[in-house]
């Protein structure tokens, strides 16, 4: 058991080198199979010990950026994302007992990676298997099965690894050839790609401005980091006007544009006004909106440099803890630095792109990048390209920024539409439809990023399908678990010894 629980746990931190910064995806079938042989032959009540000692493995190392938040948040986030690794284990314990264990290891892989993606407190995404696929002929699928399929298809390539391992002699070959097939289905995307009808294209700008001080710390100058837009904003109007720079449609300024309510300090909205005069276009800017004396909002705003704020984009997925926090008297009591979130981040619920200049535009703001549904929402309303504001100050010297930025590219791919990122300090950039980074700008740079994106209203079958391949894996995991347990019970039973015949009519005698 001692070296089952060792090879689960490196398995784990191989799957987390399948990710940025290392970025080896080819790891990803080894390491799933690893995980599904050392929980293979055991008990449910013991397999959740390797399951447990892989996700420690996995999500530690994949999170360690949270040591920008604090130690704690780092463990304790990472230990919680284990814990479902752990079921995991239990769960691939009981379905390696059917004869088609592969198809519902893999059924069960997605579900719980679905599961943690959206509970609790609204889940953590990080470390869906398809997030690791951005330079892989694999990416390929994303438009016709989304990042929840893809995730399928990665975790079946090692759970019938594991097959093909375990099988001996004459039955390698079916393995094999599952395998094979497997390989060839992934390939046709590849020669097949679909393809989104281009009907138009519009001229966007993103801003970085760089966070003034050490750079990790938005508050540190808060009117400095939107004084900075302004400047940056101001110097690409001179080079429009000198003309090395295309007049933008509309320009993207980050999350985080302001963290003072802009509807509440008369200066921050005057200087938000006269960038969007100077360029002459609107800006979507990143503003923290009063709520009430409880709440703020993170809002994408719509800013016309004639009429001013229009609409308005809520980020639907705050981040617990960070944005708010769940059961507050309880934990603030516990935990002194949570007192510094104080007041609690309400979350969007916004479907429908906004328009800006004539375009309707998805955003997403910051984490929502890594969440399925407000993108689908939007793209399925109507958005012909996607925007991500972002602010990531937190974690500028972590990895988390190639992470999040990888899996912003897989948006562009999944949804087959341009992306602009506009990040305070880093990394921005313009972003085509293959994935291709047509322009970025390097950390803690200022920098204004004019490029020609191309709009489309044609929606790939990712988004058409939805929830529903989740879903798909929920009831596959369930109908696995239902044919394995019940010959399982049914050969429990066959081994119970039947009564002796003296005993038995003395039973009956004593009724």
């Amino acid at each position: 058991m001692l070296l089952r629980t060792l090879l689960a746990s490196v398995c784990g931190v191989g799957l987390a080198l399948a990710f940025e910064p290392v970025a080896l995806p080819v790891l990803i079938p080894f390491c799933v199979a690893g995980f599904v042989l050392c929980c293979r032959g055991l008990r449910a009540r013991r397999a959740w010990l390797p399951g447990l000692a892989f996700g420690i493995g996995f999500q530690w190392t994949l999170l360690f950026w949270m040591r920008a938040v604090g130690t704690d948040a780092w463990i304790g986030l990472a230990s919680l994302e284990a814990v479902f690794l752990a079921l995991l284990g239990s769960l691939t314990a009981v379905l390696v007992r059917h004869r088609w264990w592969p198809l519902w290891v893999a059924a069960a892989w997605t579900a719980i990676e679905v599961w943690r993606s959206g509970w609790p407190f609204s889940g953590m995404p990080w470390g869906r298997l398809a997030f690791a696929t951005a330079d892989t002929f694999v990416a390929d699928a994303l438009p016709w099965i989304g990042s929840v399929g893809v995730s399928f298809a990665l975790a079946l390539s090692g759970t019938m690894l594991a097959w093909l391992t375990v099988a001996r002699g004459r039955e390698r070959r079916t393995p094999a050839l599952a395998l094979a097939a497997l390989v060839a289905v992934l390939l046709v995307p590849v020669a097949l790609p679909w393809q989104a009808d281009m009907d138009g294209e519009q001229v966007v700008a993103a801003i970085q401005p760089d966070v003034p001080g050490p750079g990790n710390d938005i508050l540190y100058d808060p009117r400095g980091v939107t004084q900075n837009l302004v400047d940056v904003t101001g110097r690409l109007a001179d080079d429009v006007a000198a003309g090395s720079e295309p007049q933008p449609d509309f320009v993207v300024w980050p999350e985080n544009s302001t963290t003072m309510d802009p509807f509440e300090h008369d200066d921050l909205n005057a200087s938000i006004s006269g960038a969007a005069r100077t360029i002459e276009a609107p800006i979507l800017v990143g503003a923290i909106v009063d709520a009430g004396t409880d709440h703020v909002l993170n809002q994408g705003i719509v800013w016309d440099p004639v009429t001013g704020a229009g609409e308005r984009y809520t980020k639907r997925h705050p981040v617990p803890f960070g944005e708010y926090i769940p059961a507050r008297k309880l934990f603030t009591r516990q935990f002194g630095r949570l007192a510094e979130v104080g007041r609690d981040m309400l979350s969007g619920t916004r479907d429908d792109p906004l328009t800006i200049a004539r375009t309707e535009v998805g955003d997403a703001i910051c984490f929502d990048v890594a969440y399925d549904d407000g993108i689908y929402a939007q793209v399925s309303r109507g958005a012909q390209m996607l925007t991500v504001q972002t602010s990531n100050a937190t974690f500028i010297y972590t990895h988390q920024i190639a992470q999040q930025f990888a899996i912003t590219r897989l948006r562009a791919i999944e949804t087959g539409r341009w992306l602009v990122v506009a990040a305070t300090n880093g990394v921005s950039g313009v972003i085509a439809p293959d994935g291709t980074v047509v322009a970025s700008a390097p950390t803690r740079t200022q920098a204004a990023l004019v490029e020609q994106v191309q709009l489309t209203t044609s929606v790939p079958p990712s988004v058409r399908i939805g929830p529903w391949s989740g879903r798909i894996c929920v009831f596959l995991t369930a109908l696995g678990l239902a044919l394995a347990l019940v010959p399982y019970r049914r050969q429990r039973n066959e081994h119970v010894v039947p009564p002796e015949p003296e005993l038995a009519g003395a039973e009956s005698r004593s009724e």
